[in-house]
């Protein structure tokens, strides 16, 4: 249930900004729980939803860090497992722990990243 209340807040946001985002919500073992396609979402973009929740939940960060890394010179980063070097990966907290994450993909990546917090937000 709070993994479809993540999503709704998320896809109402992309609403309101006349986005057309794809966003999965995963465990905190980066198993897919719940996933909204919106109309008009380009298709490539649900792999890459649920790949920025896996990488936020297996790597414990939001998935800004990888990009920032990456356009810091730390290319290394590339040859870890499951990463993806594109904001929009948020985690969901509850009572401290982590408890999933979060992908947004079908904008940029700071829409994304709006997004994706968006729908965060709701867990609290």
């Amino acid at each position: 249930d709070r993994a479809d209340a993540a999503l709704g807040a998320a896809v109402a946001e992309s609403k309101k900004r006349d986005w057309k985002l794809i966003c999965a919500v995963v465990d905190s073992g980066a198993n897919l729980v719940s996933f909204k396609r919106m109309d008009g979402a380009q298709l490539g973009s649900i792999q890459i939803a649920e790949h920025k929740a896996r990488a936020a939940a297996k790597y414990r960060r939001e998935t800004k860090v990888f990009e920032n890394g990456v356009q810091g010179g730390a290319l290394f980063l590339l040859t870890l497992d499951d990463v993806i070097a594109s904001r929009g990966g948020i985690l969901l907290m509850e009572g401290g722990k982590i408890a999933g994450a979060i992908g947004c993909s079908g904008g940029t990546g700071s829409q994304d990243e709006v997004v994706a917090k968006a729908g965060a937000a709701t867990v609290k």
